[in-house]
């Protein structure tokens, strides 16, 4: 009779190995909920606290279910011309991607996991999805729904969340994506490139008694591993240097007090501050794009940008205090400085490596058109996520003029790929040369070990923090079984 008591209602005998479809589909709802109370309860919250609210109860649940909508990119519409409102808040959509991928790596840790389960936890979370949808569709709604484009944009998602998270649970994610890096343009170096140079005549004696010969469309050891993460230390850098652009120009005060100036109240400025910190990551990479130089739109024919600055009335929010105004053209040699810095990690990274010093490269070194073969690589692949940071950062906010948001994804993405053609190569090909060299003095290669192991540090923390994501406890009791 314990055990009958002590067995969780929604699940099956512990030999199955497995749980009801019920569950499955209990725990998508719990995690579209989860999701969806980080912005309502804020919303509600400020409602309450407001004294003269014009709004009802049921509109500030619909805000909640838009700002929800908007976390996964979906498009609302705006006012009676139904303008696009397509500006995507990038920590929620952050909170979301996470919370959906603990809910996979749970599926995934159960062994061979069913492909009812995936499908169960997609239900149940569109379920809340199509609910939101159905709050969003009212015509009193300030943002209203576009059904058919909001579900389809929740449904990538999702699907990119628990994909990623079951693949990862089940141990299989690092495979594909290798099997997705084998596929990158710096595999199919041709065999004349990658040991062309100063190795060529070192490698004739190898390849006539037919050894060492590496297959005709082979790239060094190592090198597509290290491009990707040369790419991905530069792009954090550029990050980096945005989020200290940003740092400086709230620390000198112009949010604070426009939030203080356009709440009207302690309710409307707690709620500027919550959109601001919503749109926190997006502006930071409005800072990085003004850092590369090419800047981004507040508008249909803006642009803010070291070199110059065309805006026309910029709309009231605390974020938009920090647009400098025409006259700060004057000190953007120095913002240059930030991508070259930035570009010292990944030309270290890159020449370290290129010169046999890394345990990961398990072999000789590389030659001098190889090791610039991995450094353009690493160009293109940076330049290829900045289109997508772009596109993802900017939007619109209604009809004419506010139609135009954010950094330009394809300018941007070019404006990387072209910062670190340029500055990478030679910085390897340098760091190259003195890993090489015999009597290399001890300070660089103290350097290069520690700035290798300092860019290792991230990717292991981003890593553990991955792995570990759903053993993270959570506001809800968790029966026996799924303990």
């Amino acid at each position: 009779m314990t055990q009958l008591m002590g067995r969780p209602i929604l699940g099956l005998p512990s030999g199955l190995g497995t749980r009801s479809t019920f569950a499955d589909l209990l725990t998508g709802v719990r995690t579209a909920l989860l999701t969806l109370s980080v912005v309502a309860v804020p919303v509600l919250g400020l409602w309450v606290l407001a004294p003269y609210s014009d709004d009802t109860a049921a509109g500030a649940v619909r805000l909640a279910c838009a700002l929800w909508l908007l976390g996964h990119a979906a498009p609302l519409a705006r006012g009676g011309e139904a303008g696009p409102v397509t500006v995507t808040p990038l920590l929620l959509t952050a909170v979301t991607l996470t919370a959906l991928y603990r809910a996979g790596v749970r599926l995934g840790r159960r062994g061979r996991p069913n492909w009812r389960s995936p499908f169960a936890v997609g239900a149940g979370y569109l379920t809340v999805a199509a609910l939101a949808v159905a709050q969003c569709s009212a015509q009193e709604a300030a943002l209203r729904a576009r059904p058919v484009a909001d579900l389809m944009a929740v449904s990538v998602l999702l699907a990119c969340g628990l994909g990623c998270g079951v693949w990862a649970g089940a141990g299989r994610l690092r495979p594909a994506l290798a099997a997705l890096v084998a596929l990158a343009p710096l595999t199919r170096v041709p065999r004349w490139w990658a040991d062309g140079g100063a190795d060529r005549g070192a490698d004739s004696g190898a390849e006539g008694r037919g050894e060492g010969r590496a297959p005709a469309w082979e790239p060094p050891p190592g090198a597509v591993a290290t491009a990707v993460r040369a790419a991905a230390l530069w792009l954090l850098a550029l990050a980096a240097g945005g989020g200290l652009l940003l740092t400086a120009g709230v620390l000198a005060g112009g949010p604070g007090r426009s939030a203080h100036t356009l709440g009207g109240g302690v309710a409307g400025c707690l709620g500027l501050l919550l959109a601001c910190a919503l749109l926190l990551p997006n502006a930071v990479l409005w800072a990085a794009a003004y850092l590369l130089g090419t800047g981004f739109a507040v508008g249909t024919g803006t642009t803010v940008a070291p070199i110059g600055t065309t805006v026309g009335a910029v709309p009231e929010f605390p974020l938009l205090a920090l647009v400098p105004g025409p006259g700060g053209a004057g000190w953007w040699p120095l913002l240059c400085t930030v991508p070259l810095l930035a570009a010292a990690g990944p030309a270290v990274l890159l020449g370290r490596a290129a010169a046999g010093e890394r345990p990961a490269t398990d072999g000789p070194r590389w030659s001098v058109r190889a090791t610039t073969a991995a450094a353009l690589g690493a160009a293109l692949l940076a330049g290829l996520l900045a289109v997508l940071a772009g596109w993802a950062a900017g939007g619109s906010l209604g009809p004419g003029r506010m139609s135009e948001l954010g950094p330009p994804p394809w300018r941007t993405g070019a404006a990387v790929a072209v910062w670190l053609a340029v500055t990478a190569p030679p910085g390897a090909l340098l760091a190259r040369w003195w890993g090489t060299r015999a009597d290399a003095p001890a300070w660089w290669r103290w350097l290069t070990r520690m700035a290798v192991r300092h860019t290792a540090r991230p990717r292991a923390a981003l890593h553990h923090t991955l792995t570990r994501a759903a053993d993270l406890p959570l506001p809800f009791p968790r029966t026996r079984r799924n303990r």
